[in-house]
């Protein structure tokens, strides 16, 4: 039987106890799990308690929010738009008990939805928030891939991790770790075709292309040593995702223009070459959020935690095959 001295139940913030946000949050970790078995567990109350606690809220809302079978629950259609909405009234309540009052220095706790681009989410991004997850248990973690500028606000994200320049004004931007973009190709490439001896060589050479649909060159923004140099570039082959066209490189189709933390590896082991050495594009990486988010405490926590261990530790980014990247 369960008590008011369930560990869940003690460990929670009052605002929490009331019996409407409790039975939304019962009801969003049953959607997750897709168990009330699995449910109970989590919550440290009975399957029979859960049972009748989403009873009751169906019969609140006069709506069914689960298929219930032997095996498993499922979300029903009216469920999905009550889950929704759920989230929507927690992750608020969540906010306001982390930002004002008792609870503004407590642990973090509650959801952050997080873009980046697909190699620095696969290889970095995503371990460092498995790393967070395990200190703040209190978190939930969405991470989304995209090669691509997410709308931070219309597509309702907390925190998009970027590569290179922020130019809206109405959001916020933090450094996170310094970068830059080098020229690369491989040996086999440099072998049939040589090697650019000036950024305006690359016009006549195979240049492949990260970009989006319809563009019919790319342009390549140069710095060295306080010259800059702009070259329109083109080539047989281009592609929206950056594993595409780093694969290419390594096929020998051409040169690319890659993080210089994304081709270390390949640069050390011998199968891209520098291109251009003397030049680069600054690309510093940086944590981007809407003025609204940017005052929720665990929002602050993440990016603390993304400009500690992407500077430093086993999945820190680097700049050169042999230097870490520093601030």
């Amino acid at each position: 039987m369960d008590t008011p001295n369930a560990p869940h139940a003690a460990s929670a913030p009052n605002a929490n106890n009331d019996p409407f946000l409790r039975d939304l949050r019962l009801f969003c970790t049953v959607a997750r799990r897709a168990s009330f078995i699995a449910a109970a567990n989590d919550m440290g109350l009975s399957p029979a308690h859960v049972s009748k606690r989403i009873a009751m809220l169906e019969a609140m809302l006069g709506a069914r929010l689960f298929h219930r079978t032997t095996r498993r629950v499922s979300v029903t259609a009216e469920g999905e738009n009550a889950f929704v909405w759920a989230r929507k009234i927690l992750e608020d309540v969540d906010g306001m008990l982390e930002s004002v009052g008792s609870h503004a220095d407590a642990a973090p706790r509650g959801l952050l939805r997080i873009a980046t681009s697909l190699r620095l989410g696969r290889r970095h991004v995503a371990p460092v928030l498995a790393m967070l997850r395990r200190q703040h248990p209190g978190l939930e973690v969405w991470l989304e891939l995209l090669d691509r500028r997410v709308d931070l606000i219309g597509e309702n994200f907390d925190i998009d991790i970027r590569i290179g320049q922020v130019e809206e004004p109405h959001l916020i931007a933090t450094r996170i770790a310094a970068g830059q973009r080098i020229l690369c190709a491989a040996p086999a490439y440099v072998a049939q075709r040589g090697l650019p001896a000036e950024p305006a060589d690359l016009a006549q050479h195979d240049c492949l292309l990260l970009r989006e649909r319809d563009q019919a060159f790319g342009v390549w923004r140069l710095q060295a040593a306080g010259r800059s140099a702009t070259v329109k570039v083109t080539g047989p082959m281009a592609s929206n995702h950056s594993d595409v066209t780093r694969q290419w490189a390594h096929d020998g189709f051409g040169i690319i223009m890659a993080s210089a933390w994304d081709v270390a590896d390949s640069l050390r082991a011998g199968e891209l070459v520098r291109v251009l050495p003397d030049w680069h594009l600054p690309a510093d990486i940086w944590a981007v959020t809407s003025a609204r988010a940017s005052v929720s405490p665990r929002m602050r926590v993440c990016l603390d935690f993304l400009r500690t261990h992407l500077t430093e530790g086993p999945y820190s980014l680097r700049n050169t095959p042999d230097e870490p990247a520093g601030d």
